[in-house]
């Protein structure tokens, strides 16, 4: 009797083991299928924002599977190696802006002209002070593109070196136990106006007949002068400048569209309600240089036959919309 009940619990304690093993095995299966999906919110330099859904937390994964590369000028703010913090927020900024921020905090000066002390109607003493801060105003930095008949890599020289300016600005602030409750500017007054950063961007031409510059794509001839290549390119960047597949993306849908109908890009640009040259004004501010040398490469690139999608279209990627997302835009 006695070994019959042995084997009894020997064979149950065998079946609960193996039932064990199961559950486990299942549960790390269940976790190997199983991938955290969250939204990622990417913050770009020109003050643009753009919404991803990922299953990575490193920022250089995230940037990379979105096409998304930092220009030479741009950092990552927590770090590319970082990890997205709880607010799942990528912020991309400007070196040039960061010194800028640094430098205007630390040359900020305060001076106290009054100070007084008030009774709320509450019964709580409020300290008043009318306080003068001198500030630095940023300059700018100017590039202007000239023309060379030499070969050769493209050649900076500063013209005009840059200068902050200054200015005063008067608050009245209120504080309760040291906590300031209210700030309201009274005046603002500007002591020095900043002097812009000119960089003069050697540039070769090569002009046709007309004194134009001529590009030929295999769709034929599409001839532009400087200001029309300028003028491109700064439509170019207002609608994406976060990268050169994003610039090229879109110099793309106009040649694609070009190319179509016969006639060329800038042309495509210009027409009603389609690119932001008829949207808004906002391009302006990119004339006469003001983008990035990635840009310039992409869209002299498309007008020389390369390509990289075959759309016509495309929205921004916020709306949220499906298609092909390049560089923020969605192409479809």
């Amino acid at each position: 009797m006695k070994s019959e009940e042995s084997v009894s619990k020997g064979l149950i304690k065998r079946i609960a083991f193996m039932v064990l093993v199961l559950l486990v095995l299942l549960g790390i299966g269940v976790l190997a299928r199983t991938s955290t999906v969250s939204t990622v919110t990417i913050k770009f330099a020109d003050k643009t924002e753009l919404t991803v859904v990922t299953t990575k937390d490193k920022i250089a994964d995230i940037l990379e599977e979105n096409n998304i590369y930092l220009l030479e000028d741009e950092v990552v703010e927590q770090g590319i190696d970082a990890t997205v913090g709880t607010d799942r927020t990528i912020t991309i900024k400007r070196k040039s802006d960061i010194e800028k921020e640094n430098s205007q905090s630390d040359e900020t000066q305060v001076q106290v002209i009054k100070s007084e002390e008030l009774l709320s109607p509450e019964g709580k003493v409020i300290v008043e002070k009318i306080v003068k801060e001198t500030v630095e105003i940023p300059f700018e930095t100017i590039t202007k593109e000239v023309t060379s008949k030499n070969d050769g890599e493209k050649i900076n020289k500063v013209v005009q070196e840059g200068k902050n300016g200054i200015k005063e600005i008067t608050y009245k602030i209120k504080y309760e136990n040291d906590v300031e409750i209210e700030k309201n500017k009274i005046s603002e007054t500007v002591i020095q106006e900043p002097v812009n950063k000119v960089i003069e961007v050697s540039v070769k031409v090569v002009a046709s007949s007309r004194g134009s510059s001529a590009v030929r794509t295999g769709a034929g001839s599409w001839t532009y002068s400087s200001a029309d290549i300028d003028l491109i390119c700064a439509i170019t960047a207002q609608e994406s400048s976060s990268s050169y597949e994003g610039a090229l993306a879109v110099i793309t849908s106009a040649c694609n569209r070009a190319e179509k109908r016969g006639t060329d890009p800038l042309t495509e640009y210009k027409r009603p309600n389609q690119y932001c040259y008829s949207i808004d004004s906002n391009w302006k501010k990119r004339l006469n240089g003001n983008y990035s040398s990635v840009v310039k490469k992409a869209v002299t690139d498309a007008l020389n036959g390369v390509r990289n999608h075959p759309y016509t279209s495309f929205r921004s990627a916020r709306t949220g919309k499906a298609g092909v997302n390049i560089g923020g835009n969605v192409y479809f």
